[in-house]
């Protein structure tokens, strides 16, 4: 056998009657059929008798369109939701939007809209990018933090701890972006700048804030 030559079977020669797959053919159709059954990713009633199994991602900012991060994110609880569906499971899979507070007001800002007008549309465009993925979130439970029937209950309970002395005020260091004028977690700070403005450094500034007592609860906690 000459070195030019190989003991492998080629593969066959791609025709015109090839079946191929047709996204933008096949997809909408099973959306439909999904969409048409709004029951299909619910919990089941607790009296099933079923193990419960709850999947949660975090919850994203609706500041713009959905990206590959998300869709990496996403796909991951998707495929556990699953996993625990197909293994007898009763799973509660619910999605929602994080937004409220300033990271939705900047983005309006920046595109020259109004917070509600901006972050809402969104919202729709965000939930019909997820169902054209398949995920299997319950959206009978879809919540949405910047309306006030889901708000009402944050301040609600805040109200009850600062009733009880667990919600108190102090000064304290914070990450304080001065493009974005607002505070970041530690983990929105990358080699000292903002994740969002890379050539911005962050600054530390000391500012009154609302703590929690929650060192109140670490014997309990423990003990538990």
């Amino acid at each position: 056998m000459s070195n030019t030559e190989s003991s492998q079977p080629s593969a066959p020669a791609a025709t015109d009657r090839t079946p191929r797959y047709s996204p933008a053919e096949i997809e909408p159709r099973w959306q439909a059929l999904w969409d048409a059954q709004p029951d299909l990713y619910a919990a089941e009633p607790p009296t099933s008798g079923k193990q419960k199994y709850y999947v949660l991602e975090m919850l994203p900012y609706p500041s713009g369109q959905l990206h590959m991060g998300h869709v990496r994110n996403y796909a991951i609880g998707d495929a556990l939701a699953r996993h625990m569906w197909m293994r007898g499971y009763n799973v509660l899979h619910p999605m929602g939007w994080d937004a409220f507070g300033l990271p939705a007001e900047n983005a309006a800002l920046k595109n020259n809209t109004p917070p509600r007008d901006w972050t809402l549309a969104n919202i729709t465009a965000m939930r019909g990018q997820m169902k054209r993925l398949g995920l299997s979130y319950d959206w009978q439970r879809e919540i949405t933090t910047c309306l006030p029937d889901y708000y009402r209950w944050n301040q609600w309970f805040f109200l009850k701890m600062y009733e009880r002395g667990l919600a108190y005020r102090k000064h304290s260091k914070v990450n304080w972006c001065p493009q974005c004028a607002t505070v970041l977690a530690n983990e929105q700070v990358v080699n000292g700048c903002c994740w969002r403005h890379e050539e911005t450094i962050v600054e530390q500034r000391e500012l009154e804030q609302w703590f929690f007592r929650i060192t109140n609860y670490a014997d309990e906690l423990l003990r538990d």
